[in-house]
Protein backbone atom coordinates (compact mmCIF):
# COMPACT_ATOMS: atom_id res chain seq x y z
CA UNK A 1 0.00 0.00 0.00
CA UNK A 2 2.88 2.67 0.73
CA UNK A 3 4.51 1.24 -1.95
CA UNK A 4 1.20 1.85 -3.95
CA UNK A 5 1.16 5.64 -2.82
CA UNK A 6 4.96 6.19 -3.44
CA UNK A 7 4.36 5.17 -7.33
CA UNK A 8 1.82 7.45 -7.17
CA UNK A 9 3.80 10.48 -6.20
CA UNK A 10 5.93 10.30 -7.87
CA UNK A 11 4.19 9.96 -11.46
CA UNK A 12 2.52 12.86 -10.18
CA UNK A 13 5.43 14.67 -9.13
CA UNK A 14 7.06 13.62 -12.52
CA UNK A 15 3.24 14.98 -15.10
CA UNK A 16 3.31 18.10 -12.34
CA UNK A 17 7.21 18.83 -13.60
CA UNK A 18 6.99 18.34 -16.61
CA UNK A 19 3.50 21.01 -16.72
CA UNK A 20 6.15 23.45 -14.92
CA UNK A 21 8.95 22.99 -17.42
CA UNK A 22 6.63 23.60 -20.05
CA UNK A 23 4.75 26.96 -18.43
CA UNK A 24 8.36 28.19 -18.09
CA UNK A 25 9.63 27.69 -21.27
CA UNK A 26 12.52 25.50 -19.67
CA UNK A 27 14.00 28.14 -18.04
CA UNK A 28 16.00 26.98 -15.09
CA UNK A 29 15.83 29.86 -13.29
CA UNK A 30 11.83 29.39 -12.10
CA UNK A 31 12.98 25.75 -10.48
CA UNK A 32 13.70 26.75 -7.07
CA UNK A 33 10.04 28.47 -6.71
CA UNK A 34 9.01 25.76 -8.86
CA UNK A 35 9.84 22.49 -7.06
CA UNK A 36 8.29 23.92 -3.85
CA UNK A 37 4.94 24.70 -6.33
CA UNK A 38 4.93 21.09 -7.88
CA UNK A 39 5.17 19.51 -4.46
CA UNK A 40 2.12 21.12 -3.23
CA UNK A 41 0.40 20.46 -6.44
CA UNK A 42 0.81 16.95 -5.78
CA UNK A 43 -0.09 16.81 -2.51
CA UNK A 44 -3.12 18.63 -3.07
CA UNK A 45 -4.04 16.61 -5.68
CA UNK A 46 -3.52 13.76 -3.65
CA UNK A 47 -5.58 14.99 -1.14
CA UNK A 48 -8.67 16.03 -3.49
CA UNK A 49 -8.21 13.13 -5.81
CA UNK A 50 -6.94 10.27 -3.85
CA UNK A 51 -5.64 7.31 -6.07
CA UNK A 52 -8.34 5.03 -7.17
CA UNK A 53 -7.31 2.33 -9.23
CA UNK A 54 -8.52 1.60 -12.84
CA UNK A 55 -7.59 -0.50 -15.72
CA UNK A 56 -8.01 0.29 -18.97
CA UNK A 57 -7.82 -2.45 -22.24
CA UNK A 58 -5.18 -2.00 -25.20
CA UNK A 59 -7.74 -3.92 -27.27
CA UNK A 60 -10.77 -1.58 -26.27
CA UNK A 61 -8.39 1.72 -26.25
CA UNK A 62 -7.33 0.46 -30.15
CA UNK A 63 -11.03 0.28 -31.49
CA UNK A 64 -12.28 3.60 -29.56
CA UNK A 65 -9.56 5.48 -31.81
CA UNK A 66 -11.21 5.23 -34.89
CA UNK A 67 -14.32 5.50 -33.35
CA UNK A 68 -13.40 8.76 -31.28
CA UNK A 69 -11.93 9.87 -34.99
CA UNK A 70 -15.23 9.17 -36.93
CA UNK A 71 -17.64 10.42 -34.06
CA UNK A 72 -15.38 13.45 -33.91
CA UNK A 73 -15.82 14.64 -37.73
CA UNK A 74 -19.57 13.46 -37.62
CA UNK A 75 -20.53 15.30 -34.70
CA UNK A 76 -18.48 18.74 -36.16
CA UNK A 77 -20.22 18.31 -39.43
CA UNK A 78 -23.23 17.92 -37.98
CA UNK A 79 -22.76 21.11 -35.51
CA UNK A 80 -21.06 23.17 -38.85
CA UNK A 81 -23.98 22.56 -40.59
CA UNK A 82 -26.66 23.80 -38.61
CA UNK A 83 -24.55 26.72 -37.54
CA UNK A 84 -24.40 27.56 -41.42
CA UNK A 85 -27.61 26.56 -42.65
CA UNK A 86 -31.25 27.77 -42.14
CA UNK A 87 -32.88 24.93 -42.87
CA UNK A 88 -31.12 22.21 -40.40
CA UNK A 89 -33.59 21.58 -37.45
CA UNK A 90 -32.74 23.05 -34.27
CA UNK A 91 -35.13 21.87 -31.70
CA UNK A 92 -33.18 21.98 -28.61
CA UNK A 93 -33.73 19.95 -25.52
CA UNK A 94 -32.46 17.74 -22.73
CA UNK A 95 -32.81 14.58 -22.31
CA UNK A 96 -32.17 12.28 -19.64
CA UNK A 97 -30.49 8.96 -19.63
CA UNK A 98 -29.67 6.18 -17.06
CA UNK A 99 -26.25 5.42 -16.48
CA UNK A 100 -25.02 2.10 -16.33
CA UNK A 101 -21.69 2.57 -15.60
CA UNK A 102 -20.45 2.76 -12.23
CA UNK A 103 -18.88 6.15 -10.30
CA UNK A 104 -15.81 6.68 -10.87
CA UNK A 105 -13.07 7.20 -14.37
CA UNK A 106 -15.19 5.32 -16.64
CA UNK A 107 -18.45 7.75 -15.39
CA UNK A 108 -16.55 10.61 -15.91
CA UNK A 109 -14.60 9.50 -19.23
CA UNK A 110 -18.31 9.14 -20.59
CA UNK A 111 -19.24 12.34 -19.53
CA UNK A 112 -16.48 14.20 -21.47
CA UNK A 113 -16.96 12.02 -24.54
CA UNK A 114 -20.41 12.67 -24.97
CA UNK A 115 -20.03 15.84 -27.09
CA UNK A 116 -18.50 13.19 -29.77
CA UNK A 117 -22.32 12.47 -30.59
CA UNK A 118 -23.77 14.86 -33.39
CA UNK A 119 -25.03 17.58 -31.41
CA UNK A 120 -24.83 16.61 -28.08
CA UNK A 121 -23.45 18.18 -24.85
CA UNK A 122 -23.55 16.58 -21.36
CA UNK A 123 -25.37 19.17 -19.28
CA UNK A 124 -25.76 17.40 -15.72
CA UNK A 125 -25.40 14.05 -13.39
CA UNK A 126 -28.02 13.93 -11.40
CA UNK A 127 -27.42 10.54 -8.99
CA UNK A 128 -27.31 7.87 -11.53
CA UNK A 129 -28.99 9.77 -14.54
CA UNK A 130 -27.16 11.51 -17.10
CA UNK A 131 -28.67 15.26 -18.47
CA UNK A 132 -27.64 15.73 -21.88
CA UNK A 133 -28.28 18.67 -23.99
CA UNK A 134 -29.39 18.24 -27.62
CA UNK A 135 -29.51 20.27 -30.36
CA UNK A 136 -32.39 18.54 -32.00
CA UNK A 137 -34.71 15.99 -29.85
CA UNK A 138 -35.48 13.86 -33.79
CA UNK A 139 -31.31 13.39 -34.05
CA UNK A 140 -30.63 12.41 -30.62
CA UNK A 141 -30.48 8.44 -30.12
CA UNK A 142 -31.12 6.75 -26.96
CA UNK A 143 -29.08 3.67 -28.74
CA UNK A 144 -25.87 6.28 -29.44
CA UNK A 145 -25.94 6.88 -26.09
CA UNK A 146 -26.13 3.11 -25.16
CA UNK A 147 -23.40 2.18 -27.52
CA UNK A 148 -21.05 4.67 -26.41
CA UNK A 149 -21.52 3.93 -23.00
CA UNK A 150 -21.09 -0.20 -23.74
CA UNK A 151 -17.73 1.15 -25.53
CA UNK A 152 -16.41 3.04 -22.48
CA UNK A 153 -17.39 0.21 -20.49
CA UNK A 154 -15.43 -2.07 -22.53
CA UNK A 155 -12.72 0.60 -22.59
CA UNK A 156 -12.35 0.11 -18.23
CA UNK A 157 -13.15 -3.11 -18.13
CA UNK A 158 -16.06 -2.81 -16.06
CA UNK A 159 -19.73 -4.74 -16.33
CA UNK A 160 -20.99 -3.62 -19.71
CA UNK A 161 -24.25 -1.21 -19.61
CA UNK A 162 -27.31 -3.67 -19.15
CA UNK A 163 -25.82 -7.12 -18.31
CA UNK A 164 -25.78 -6.41 -14.12
CA UNK A 165 -27.14 -9.14 -12.29
CA UNK A 166 -30.38 -8.62 -10.58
Amino acid sequence: MLASLWYRFGRRLLGFSLLWWLLTGGSTDSWPAGMVMVVLAVLLSLALRPPVPWRVSLSAALAFIPFFLQQSIRGGIDVAGRAFSAGLPLDPALHEHPLNLPCGTARIFLLNTISLLPGTLSADLVEDRLIVHCLDTDSLAADDLRRLEARVAALFMVTPPGDDDD
